[in-house]
């Protein structure tokens, strides 16, 4: 690490903003690219959900613009403020580098220098682990609040809500209320009514245990239901998801429109969706047949199992992200208990340190920033992020410009501190 010694002798110009000489201009620039981006990403966010959530027309005048200003503002700022640093602090470049050596400890960088050894399926074992205390904590009492519990409600549904919220005999009397209720409403749609009528003469003989709360299906057809159910929603999420970039190129590419349909990425979601729901109540029912009681214990087992339905949609994000919010959970818990010390602006800290470690590798290592915040960030400056002289930071040893090997900003020497090279000629 003797290359933490070095210093760099060159401009905020030669290194960041090279596209213009002016640190004013270049902070307007990134500014406005930012906030372009920033409504587009949040405008049609924020009306699709005061849609679903049918707000009033009160809501729309009032409220609306002042939440997506204070969000496109937040988002804004990440941006234009980074480059205003960047330039106010180009003296410290050591500095800044020093003070985000704790990105180290991120796990992609301890791979690259060594530190650690990437696990085999490593994102699928964090996902089991996680969706097993998450279970766990769903069953328990007062274990989640919230939007949590009820997006695992609206998973693996209301069947597997904690034993000790209802009695066996009251679940049962609600539970064959709205069956009925279901079953009217249902006769109403005949393609919904033909599918139960199927599921039914498929399992119709199939067994149920006693501490089982799924009243009108046996065990066999409470999976395949689950299955079916869960499957459809994955397919239509990620159908939905990849709606505006069909939609985009319908009338130059219309054949696309099929993809729409058939991609290999809607029944990956569904089929990881569906199966995580099935195994779980899978395994539920067969531990409470083998044990003979409905323990919340059950919950870490099928939660575990039902984890390894990540194999067929990968993904880092979501277990980052689930194992996250655990720990949140967890945490804030832990302060309810009396076990954990609260800390005032906590979260605030916590993001700006994230966002520090994330913006050091957009800049010192590119390559070990994840590919898909790199091309936000991109979007985000529209595309003058690539565009900084990294060949120059090399001297920290961070291999700075190995996805920029053949970039070379065309700086204007009047405002460089270091004069670019000239040929040199033998007479």
């Amino acid at each position: 690490m003797a290359a933490l010694s070095k210093s760099v002798p060159h401009s905020c110009y030669e290194i960041g903003h090279t596209w213009n000489p002016s640190c004013f201009t270049s902070y307007l620039q990134i500014t406005q690219s930012a906030m372009e981006e920033s409504l587009k990403i949040y405008a049609p966010l924020y009306l699709v959900a005061a849609i679903l959530r049918r707000r009033k027309l009160d809501y729309y005048i009032h409220r609306l613009l002042p939440e997506l200003l204070r969000s496109t503002s937040f988002l804004t700022a990440n941006g234009s403020l980074y480059i205003a640093f960047f330039c106010i602090l180009r003296r410290g470049l050591l500095t800044i580098y020093m003070a985000n050596q704790a990105s180290e400890t991120l796990f992609r960088m301890g791979v690259t220098r060594g530190y650690l050894k990437p696990i085999r399926h490593g994102e699928v074992l964090l996902f089991c682990i996680t969706a097993a205390l998450y279970m766990f904590f769903f069953r328990c009492k007062d274990g989640l609040q919230g939007f949590a519990f009820s997006a695992l409600k609206f998973i693996v549904g209301k069947e597997e809500i904690p034993a000790h919220s209802l009695l066996p005999e009251t679940m049962y009397a609600k539970t064959g209320k709205k069956s009925k209720e279901r079953t009217e409403t249902s006769r109403r749609f005949n393609i919904f009514s033909l599918i139960r009528k199927l599921m039914d003469s498929i399992c119709k003989h199939g067994p149920r245990h006693r501490c089982c709360k799924h009243y009108g299906d046996n065990c066999i057809s409470y999976c395949i239901k689950g299955f079916i159910r869960m499957f459809s929603v994955g397919y239509l999420i990620q159908c939905c998801l990849r709606v505006p970039s069909t939609f985009r190129h319908l009338f130059t590419k219309p054949s696309r429109l099929l993809s729409l349909f058939y991609n290999k990425e809607n029944f990956q979601l569904g089929a990881f969706l569906g199966s995580f729901v099935s195994i779980y109540k899978g395994t539920s029912c067969f531990l409470r047949w083998v044990r003979n009681l409905d323990d919340e214990l059950h919950a870490l087992v099928a939660g575990f199992l039902a984890g390894i339905s990540m194999m067929f949609y990968k993904s880092t994000t979501i277990s980052m992200y689930l194992a996250s919010k655990l720990v949140e959970t967890m945490y804030f818990k832990g302060i309810e208990a009396g076990r954990c010390p609260y800390f005032p602006h906590a979260d605030s800290v916590i993001y700006a340190v994230s966002t520090a470690v994330c913006f050091h590798a957009a800049v010192l290592e590119v390559h070990n920033l994840r590919p898909s915040y790199w091309k936000f960030l991109l979007r985000l400056t529209k595309g003058r992020f690539a565009t900084m002289n990294r060949k120059a930071l090399d001297v920290f040893g961070s291999e700075a410009s190995k996805n920029f090997k053949n970039f070379i900003p065309g700086l204007d020497p009047r405002y460089t501190v270091v004069k670019p090279n000239l040929p040199i000629h033998f007479s």
